[in-house]
């Protein structure tokens, strides 16, 4: 199965049935599909051909899902650019990728101009409202002819996307997945989410964020409705939407769980129709599950853990909520999971190890960075396959529950002992006027790491340096009690709303 056939087999199945919702545009499966093999035929027509790299630099809108499937229609590869991206990072990504083709809107022209400079690969562009410098205009190309489905020439080992990491550290790197891989992580997540026909999901991570991505991959698989909206920011609006158009599905991470917990009079809305929330980006504190199960009594809650190397990893089930709050959950559906240590040895429960990940979603490898690739993805237990090392540190029960110790390169060395950053953080959100948390070590002479708490107090708390490290204190070891506190209006965050650690330090 190709990831193109969720749109194809979508229309035949549902026809009529609303796909998505941008806004005020709503459109049918038919329509969608309709609409990306026009933009499809116009690739094929601008020289675009299997295989090639088309680049998508947009907003979460109608326009970003059509031109999506119309790539992978043509057995071409996808990436998408978030939207606030710069021009100097913009020409890297396209550079490193010897994109083709480039469809933007006039909002960005001026920064992909800049970014297109000098780049011999691309043979195109197009406009989302209206042609500019030399691009055709979506416009154009929607109201055209081509309503045909292109012959596609692909196969499921064939590369579907090339998504970007966040790059806090280096160079971005493109994560390459292919059809198997895509088709393989959407089945399983629907699967252990119990998503079907009915359901409607609101989407305002970007598209960009393979977490926001596959809301849309997911809801075309199962032929149910997407409602796609440009971000969180105002999160009022986002409410009122889920209310009108009775959202089933939540995702979220943790700064936006952290701003939902904080909204006043949420219960003057009715989100009855809501059925499950989820998390991933960043492990939910378990201060945070305990309101969300208050304030959302009837919803299920999914605490999950994942990376852009395999996309999702493990699940929580919300009956286990209860018992282990602080558990990732078991490896997810057609997923296997083991930990090693540094000589790549098996561990027993309850020994801390760097997390492997075996299954069909794990990717190809970076793109272009083969030492890369190498570091990550190693022989596997079996003859001719290889694993994902992810760089994670877990602890693994006796019934294979996964706790998350702390990113290899996050351990903080402090009085000749091994700190996880996590774990202070746990204790840190639970004093309840704490909004956010972030733990660093800090170059010390004596200590060798001092242990550094950074705190986002709630609008109006009176919380003090030393109520946190009294708070601490009462509940940790002596050397894992920071010796500094540092208050901040915000932390600052990658578009997919991790903390930047390393902008901390």
């Amino acid at each position: 199965m190709l990831l193109s056939d969720f749109l194809v087999q979508g229309a035949r199945r549902y026809g009529d049935k609303t796909a998505m919702v941008c806004g005020a545009k709503r459109m049918t499966y038919q329509e969608v599909d309709r609409s990306s093999n026009r933009v499809a035929h116009a690739l094929l027509d601008l020289g675009v051909r299997r295989g090639d790299r088309v680049a998508i630099f947009l907003d979460n809108s109608a326009e970003t899902v059509i031109t999506a499937f119309a790539i992978l229609k043509i057995g071409c590869v996808f990436t998408i650019i978030n939207a606030s991206m710069k021009s100097a990072k913009l020409h890297y990504i396209l550079d490193n990728s010897e994109a083709s083709a480039l469809i933007t809107d006039l909002r960005r022209w001026r920064v992909a101009e800049e970014a297109t400079d000098g780049l011999t690969s691309l043979k195109a562009s197009i406009c989302v409202d209206g042609g500019v410098g030399g691009a055709l205009a979506m416009e154009d190309i929607l109201s055209g002819e081509g309503d045909s489905l292109p012959d596609n020439p692909c196969i499921d080992v064939d590369l579907a996307a090339l998504i970007y990491t966040s790059g806090t550290t280096g160079v971005p790197k493109g994560v390459m997945l292919t059809h198997l891989n895509m088709v393989s992580a959407a089945t399983s997540i629907t699967q252990y989410l119990e998503n079907n026909s009915s359901d409607v999901i609101i989407n305002f991570l970007p598209l960009s964020f393979d977490y926001g991505l596959y809301q849309v991959l997911m809801a075309f698989k199962m032929g149910a409705t997407i409602v796609l909206e440009k971000s969180f920011t105002y999160p009022y609006t986002i409410i009122s939407k889920m209310q009108s158009e009775r959202v089933t599905g939540f995702p979220g991470v943790p700064t936006v769980f952290a701003i939902l917990l904080q909204l006043k009079d949420l219960e003057k809305y009715d989100l009855r129709s809501l059925r499950y929330m989820t998390n991933t980006g960043a492990a939910l504190p378990v201060s945070h599950i305990e309101r969300l199960r208050k304030s959302f009594p009837h919803v299920r809650v999914y605490s999950m853990y994942g990376l852009t190397e395999c996309k999702r990893v493990s699940y929580l089930s919300p009956e286990e909520l209860d018992r282990i709050p602080q558990s990732v959950g078991k490896a997810m559906p057609n997923t296997e999971v083991y930990l090693v240590n540094e000589k790549g040895e098996r561990l027993s429960p309850g020994e801390t190890g760097e997390l492997v990940v075996r299954g069909a979603n794990v990717m190809r490898g970076y793109w272009k960075m083969a030492e890369e690739t190498a570091a990550v993805l190693r022989p596997g237990p079996y003859p001719g396959e290889s694993v994902l090392y992810t760089g994670d540190l877990f602890k693994m029960d006796e019934r294979g529950f996964l706790y998350f110790v702390a990113r290899k390169d996050d351990i903080i060395k402090s009085r000749g002992e091994r700190v996880s950053p996590k774990e202070i953080e746990n204790v840190l959100y639970s004093l309840p006027q704490v909004r956010e948390a972030a733990v660093i070590g800090v170059p010390d002479e004596i200590l060798g790491q001092a242990i550094k708490a950074i705190v986002v107090a709630d609008d109006g708390s009176r919380l003090t340096q030393k109520e946190v490290i009294a708070h601490c204190a009462q509940n940790l070891e002596d050397f894992m009690v920071p010796r500094l506190v540092e208050f901040r209006a915000s932390l600052p965050k990658t578009p997919t709303g991790k903390i930047k650690k390393h902008e901390l330090s």
